[in-house]
């Protein structure tokens, strides 16, 4: 019961990831004042370095998305070392483009400071705990790199839980503005709560 809760728990993040980490395709493809590009003023939407940060963010934070769940795989951590250690190299090179641009963008957020300071720090801990799982490897040690990267994973995959809780936050608060004040925690907090609980579990 375990084991099959635990492959449908998985195959449900594979393919939000995969659904998710595709959606920055979407901002090429339909007028730019598509989601949330709309809040945001015409003099921000021709801020070069701001475009160079949103850009930045969406596409390598889509890719991060669309690579890093491949990483929990026991058979390719086991039996294909190599592919794991590319796909890592792509993982976190992705992830410490797209959290230092998404720190950057964070401080023109719908919202305001309550929004800023949400997402900076959700950058700040993404780009941390990527970098020092990295780091952790290299040294040879494999259990805190572990525990590193499943942290760095709960906050890429904020990317999903922002886009579930949106919707129903708008709907309950009655606008698009207070329920981004609060989804900027939302959506990455309870991630991390739950990563440590999963790290600890795996604690002998």
């Amino acid at each position: 019961m375990n084991s099959a809760l635990h492959k449908l728990s998985f195959g449900a993040i594979a393919l939000f990831s995969l659904l998710i980490g595709l959606y920055p395709s979407t901002y090429f493809l339909v007028d730019r004042k598509f989601g949330l590009l709309s809040s945001k003023s015409d003099a921000l939407l021709v801020d070069l370095f701001w475009n160079i940060g949103f850009y930045g963010h969406i596409m390598f934070g889509g890719l991060a998305l669309l690579v890093g769940w491949a990483q929990f795989i026991k058979k390719i951590r086991n039996k294909r070392p190599v592919l794991h250690r590319n796909i890592g190299k792509v993982y976190v090179f992705s992830v410490l483009i797209s959290s230092i641009c998404g720190i950057y963008i964070a401080h023109y957020a719908t919202g305001g400071l309550t929004a800023s300071l949400g997402f900076i720090l959700l950058g700040l801990v993404w780009f941390y705990t990527t970098l020092n799982a990295y780091l952790f490897a290299r040294k040879g040690d494999i259990v805190r790199h572990e525990k590193l990267m499943i942290f760095s994973f709960a906050a890429c995959f904020a990317a999903v839980t922002l886009r579930i809780w949106l919707p129903m936050l708008s709907s309950i608060m009655g606008g698009f503005v207070p329920a981004y004040r609060v989804v900027a925690w939302l959506c990455w907090v309870p991630n991390l709560l739950v990563a440590y609980i999963i790290v600890r579990n795996k604690q002998p």
